[in-house]
C-alpha cells in the first residue's frame, strides 16, 4: 500500500486550518502532518515536517502566502504547493504563476474538489480552478501576442488543460491513452515555449485561443 499524501496546512484563520484539516483526514490516501498561522511559520514547519504538498493562503499576517510560497519554492523545490485564494485576484497570482507554483484553488471549493486537486499537483500537474484563471486573464493588460502553430487535436487538448480534469481524466474523455495525452501537453508547451500547465495556458487564453467553459 502506497504512503499517504502527506500534507501541511498554512492560513491565520484557525477555523480554516481545522476545517481543511477535517476534510482531508476522511481521505484515507491523505495525511495531514501540521498547520501553521503564517508564512513564516510555515516555512520552520515545512522545514522540520517535509510535506508532500502545502496548501498556503494567499493573504496572512507577517509573512504572505506569496512570501512564503516563493521561499518554499527555492529552499524545497519538491515540496508542492498549492495557493488558497479569496474571491479576488490580484497581481500577486502573475509572480506566481511565473515562479511554477502548481495549483490556486478557491477557498469556497468545495471539498471532493479539493482533493482531486491534491492529487494532480503531487502526480506532476497543476491545477487550474477555472474562476481564478479567468480573473487573472481579466486583469492582463491587452498586448500584442504570438500565434501558435498547433494541430486540431493540441488545440482540443489545450482546451481540456484549461480544466481542473487530470490528463487521465482528460484521457478518458477523448478515448486516447494517458501517454498520448501527456505527448500532445509536451508539444504543446514546446511549441508555446511554455515551461508549464498554468503558464501555456494563461498564454494561450491572453492569444484568445481558448476559452473556459469545460469543466
Amino acid at each position: 500500500m502506497p504512503e499517504p499524501i502527506r500534507i501541511l496546512i498554512v492560513d491565520d484563520h484557525a477555523v480554516v486550518r481545522k476545517g481543511l484539516a477535517m476534510v482531508l483526514r476522511l481521505e484515507s490516501d491523505l495525511e495531514v502532518v501540521g498547520e501553521a498561522e503564517n508564512g513564516r511559520v510555515g516555512l520552520e514547519a515545512a522545514k522540520n515536517l517535509n510535506p508532500d504538498i502545502v496548501l498556503v493562503d494567499l493573504i496572512m499576517p507577517e509573512m504572505d502566502g506569496q512570501e512564503m510560497a516563493l521561499a518554499l519554492r527555492k529552499s524545497n523545490p519538491k515540496i508542492k504547493i498549492v495557493m488558497l485564494t479569496g474571491t479576488e485576484v490580484d497581481d500577486r497570482v502573475f509572480e506566481l504563476v511565473a515562479a511554477g507554483i502548481e495549483g490556486y484553488v478557491l477557498k469556497n471549493i468545495e471539498p471532493a474538489e479539493l482533493v482531486r486537486a491534491i492529487h494532480a499537483v503531487v502526480h506532476g500537474e497543476a491545477y487550474l480552478h477555472p474562476d481564478v484563471m479567468k480573473k487573472v486573464v481579466g486583469k492582463m493588460h491587452p498586448q500584442l501576442v504570438p500565434s501558435f502553430s498547433l494541430t486540431s487535436r493540441e488545440h482540443e487538448v489545450l482546451e481540456w488543460m484549461a480544466t481542473p480534469n487530470t490528463y487521465r481524466q482528460i484521457a478518458m474523455r477523448l478515448s486516447v491513452s494517458e501517454e498520448t495525452i501527456r505527448s500532445h501537453a509536451k508539444n504543446i508547451l514546446e511549441k508555446m515555449k511554455q515551461p508549464n500547465r498554468a503558464q501555456a495556458v494563461l498564454a494561450a487564453m491572453r492569444a484568445g485561443l481558448i476559452e473556459i467553459q469545460r469543466s
